[in-house]
């Protein structure tokens, strides 16, 4: 809203200062202070409504040192990341841009997933939460929203180089063409790093083009489902969820940027997405929530995110990375989802398969997800939750490297 209020007063009056609006490193900077102001102050009001309506975590003893000490910290904390990411948002983002528009939906409705998820918890006393199939129901509605609309909307466009040529200094430029549609994505470590979705379905023939939304959007609903599962299953200890994602996010962030920068894009060989710069705005208010819903979750927490939080933010991560075309990297920079999710795939797939062999089940870890493991091996909560940082700052570089390694 500011972004317009400001436009107009610089078309109209001149008024001086209001053209700082138009810079998007202005509008992210505010958008990050912004929401960790509102994170860290009105978090704390949050939390004691959250006391006060009793909307307590119920804890299942799993035998866990210091568990059951965690009973009654309130949960629905998600609601702190997704009112600081909002608001911000709201005030210093152009909200007439698809991408934030999408991102804007995106966060609601996973909240509203989570909020429900919470509720039955919380309220109907059942431990299960939102039968799985709704939940599921849920995730795949909005990666078929968020496939249809990156597919058919008219702004959501790529620019390709169309031609190179060499000035009398012997300076090369490359030449943008117009903007055109395209399910394309960049591929990770290979110099022709562009992948087309159509080029799965070539075998139709002519036209096959066309028929790429038949790949595009199935893909898009997996990922959006994976990793807001993965989330989900990070969220088990605290500050887990919450500095594993920031450190995620910052990362899209940086793509985000370069993406929707004509000049970074062409040198570092990827797409120019026009408009995609946008989302910087957004991020920064995301990455500020996240760190300000940090002062409150870091050991020992004193508010849960819950579902409310963790879906939301496993959405909102799947949905930026789809944006920025940067997919195929989500298995490197969501590296402690996946191997949370992983963990418990092989745990549950492992005990099944020995039942049946054996009579007996047996495990691969002391216990799924992965974190919960290295609890049972007596590490301190601070302890498992730092290294898995430093792994997820690991994973992070290794994915913005992989920018300049093809």
């Amino acid at each position: 809203m500011l972004y317009y209020l400001f436009e107009f007063l610089e078309k109209q009056y001149q008024l001086p200062g209001a053209g700082l609006f138009q810079f998007l490193t202005f509008r992210a900077a505010m958008s990050v202070l912004l929401s960790l102001l509102i994170a860290m102050v009105y978090g704390k009001r949050i939390i004691l409504f959250l006391q006060k309506k009793q909307i307590g975590e119920s804890i299942r003893d799993l035998g866990l040192e210091g568990q059951k000490q965690k009973a009654g910290t309130p949960t629905m904390g998600g609601l702190i990341i997704i009112i600081s990411t909002l608001l911000p948002v709201i005030l210093f983002a152009d909200i007439k841009n698809i991408y934030v528009i999408l991102l804007i939906v995106t966060t609601i409705w996973m909240g509203i997933i989570g909020f429900i998820d919470d509720y039955i918890k919380t309220f109907k006393k059942d431990k299960q939460g939102l039968k799985g199939r709704f939940k599921v129901m849920g995730q795949v509605g909005l990666g078929l929203i968020v496939g249809l609309t990156l597919y058919f909307h008219p702004a959501v466009t790529i620019k390709e180089k169309d031609s190179t040529t060499i000035t009398e200094n012997f300076k090369v430029e490359r030449v943008f063409g117009d903007e055109t549609k395209a399910v394309r994505t960049n591929v990770p470590f290979f110099k022709d790093n562009e992948l087309d979705y159509a080029d799965f379905i070539s075998w139709i023939g002519d036209g096959a083009e066309d028929y790429a939304w038949l790949i595009f959007i199935p893909v898009v609903i997996l990922i959006v489902t994976a990793v807001s599962n993965g989330a989900n299953l990070t969220d088990g200890i605290d500050g887990l969820a919450a500095g594993s994602s920031a450190i995620i996010v910052l990362t899209l962030g940086i793509f985000a940027w370069v993406s929707g920068n004509i000049q970074f894009s062409d040198y570092l060989d990827i797409f120019y997405l026009p408009r995609v710069g946008e989302l910087v705005v957004f991020i920064a208010a995301f990455a500020g929530a996240l760190v300000g819903f940090l002062w409150y979750n870091t050991y020992p927490a004193q508010v849960f995110m819950g579902d409310t939080g963790s879906l939301t933010i496993g959405g909102v991560i799947a949905v930026i990375a789809i944006i920025v075309r940067k997919e195929l990297l989500i298995p490197i920079l969501c590296g402690i989802f996946f191997a949370e999710s992983l963990s418990v795939m092989l745990q549950v797939g492992y005990f099944k398969h020995t039942k049946k062999k054996y009579g007996e089940g047996k495990r691969i870890f002391l216990m799924a997800p992965l974190h919960h493991h290295y609890q049972k091996k007596s590490y301190h909560e601070s302890k498992i939750v730092t290294r898995f940082w430093i792994i997820g700052i690991m994973l992070a570089i290794i994915s913005i490297v992989t920018l300049k390694i093809r």
